[in-house]
């Protein structure tokens, strides 16, 4: 058995899903796919197909018949990069100052694409946002250990982590705290009836007529509404209209309604809680308590809406003294371990190398959607409200226990072509090239029935 139908077979059984219907998922292809020492395919073979698979079982329990779902290795690797690009241009993926920077006595790495946190981490190294380039931040750090640097920017609520080895990472006690941790849970918090979804026949994709809310921004939490939306779910993007979004929402608004709504208002709140009445699926990535402040919190959405299912994603999970810290993806890399371990086995100790795609974002988006497919399947046989929970640390544990990839060095040094899976398509912010959904249903295939459209676009109204 490979690694990726290993891992597949552990996601589903976990969520109590029937076992036989893991017999409907046919997975081709083995790692390397990237140049990677982890196992960067499987990961991303194994959550596409748990979150496809879970919507077409969703769908069989709305009265379908069961379809197969096939997935190549390399599409599905190729998705998990998210490369896009907007009229022929491929937009830069971080600001400047993002990145790795030699400390004292070690490395850390700052996440700067937001302005405010850009803004912050110059202030914090004594730097004027308005003039610091790059190699002003490189000397001020040369001043700073690392640990201090990571522990002084989350005191101030900014996203720094310092560089550890995976022995470093697993002595502390957030690191213990997320492995002690499932990969994700799924959780009844409340009665309520199985709710009556809308009919389904079998010429309809697995969730038609699932209306999610997808409250998040980067990147895990979007690209596991674009899943549900690939799948049929009606899908409606909740943005701020005072927060800023990156680049890549282009991509990952492809199939959803996105509508501006603000909720530090009362008209943005009665907004909110209209849409909630109706939704199925509430999907939030903000930072934690950050939406349950604002009354949208898990319990009271149960209260609001008996039946739904809400999905909350975090950084580095609900235990440990790190469970209310911000992150991101390649912070949680460089402070898990992977950074350090990944430049070694290129055969660079002092040079640290990041994972060759925001996996732990990638996976962790289909395991929302997987999640929110499998609360679904089991409020219609058991009722309740549920939540699933996952984080980008929960995930990064898991690809570790997936074990490594021996590469030889054509294999170290090669990068596959992606035009293969690649499509262009209209959107609201220009001619939109990007991956194709990798998650092949024999019977309804996945599809973006709407165009990626910028926030703001749509009515906060169900169609």
């Amino acid at each position: 058995m490979t690694i990726a139908r290993t891992a597949l077979q552990a996601i589903w059984q976990d969520a109590g899903l029937p076992p036989d219907a893991l017999a409907d998922a046919s997975l081709e292809g083995n790692d390397p796919i990237f140049p990677s020492s982890f196992a960067v395919g499987a990961a991303a073979q194994s959550t596409i197909a748990a979150a496809a698979l879970a919507a077409c079982e969703l769908g069989h329990a709305r009265g379908t018949p069961r379809q197969q779902v096939a997935l190549d290795m390399a599409h599905a690797a190729a998705e998990c990069t998210g490369w896009f690009s907007l009229d022929g241009q491929a937009p830069e993926v971080w600001d400047p100052i993002s990145g790795l920077y030699a400390c004292a006595d070690g490395h850390v790495r700052i996440h700067a694409n937001f302005a405010h946190h850009r803004a912050g981490a110059l202030r914090l190294l004594g730097l004027d946002p308005d003039v610091a380039v790059r190699a002003d931040a490189e000397t001020a750090l040369q001043t700073w250990r690392a640990l201090d640097f990571e522990q002084a920017a989350a005191d101030k609520g900014l996203v720094a982590s310092a560089l550890r080895s995976f022995a470093q990472w697993d002595a502390t006690p957030q690191g213990q705290a997320v492995a002690a941790q499932p990969l994700y849970t799924i959780e009844r918090i409340g009665d309520a009836p199985p709710m009556a979804l809308p009919p389904l026949n079998a010429q309809h994709r697995p969730l038609s007529g699932i209306r999610v809310l997808d409250l998040t921004r980067v990147l895990a939490g979007p690209v596991g509404g674009k899943a549900l939306a690939a799948y049929g779910a009606d899908v409606m993007l909740v943005n701020s209209p005072n927060l800023p979004n990156i680049a890549a929402i282009a991509d990952t608004s492809r199939g959803k309604l996105s509508t501006h709504i603000d909720l530090r208002t009362r008209a943005g709140q009665a907004d909110l809680q209209r849409l909630v009445a109706d939704a199925h699926v509430f999907v939030q990535g903000y930072r934690p308590g950050g939406v349950a402040e604002l009354g949208f919190g898990p319990q009271a959405l149960a209260q609001a809406r008996p039946g739904i299912v809400a999905v909350s994603l975090s950084a580095y999970g609900t235990q440990g003294p790190w469970a209310g810290r911000r992150g991101f993806d390649s912070l949680v890399q460089t402070a898990m371990g992977f950074n350090q371990a990944e430049g070694e086995a290129f055969g660079h100790a002092g040079k640290p190398r990041p994972l060759p795609m925001q996996i732990l974002d990638e996976a962790t988006g289909y395991l929302m959607a997987f999640g929110a497919a499998a609360a679904l399947w089991r409020q219609q046989r058991e009722g309740g409200s549920w939540l699933v929970r996952v984080s980008l640390a929960q995930t990064g544990h898991w690809l570790r226990s997936l074990g490594r990839v021996q590469m030889n060095a054509q294999q170290l040094a090669a990068r596959p072509d992606i035009e293969p899976f690649l499509v262009t398509t209209p959107s609201g912010f220009g001619e939109l090239r990007a991956l194709r959904h990798s998650a092949r249903l024999s019977r309804t295939p996945a599809a973006w029935t709407r165009p990626s459209m910028p926030p703001g676009t749509h009515s906060p109204v169900w169609p």
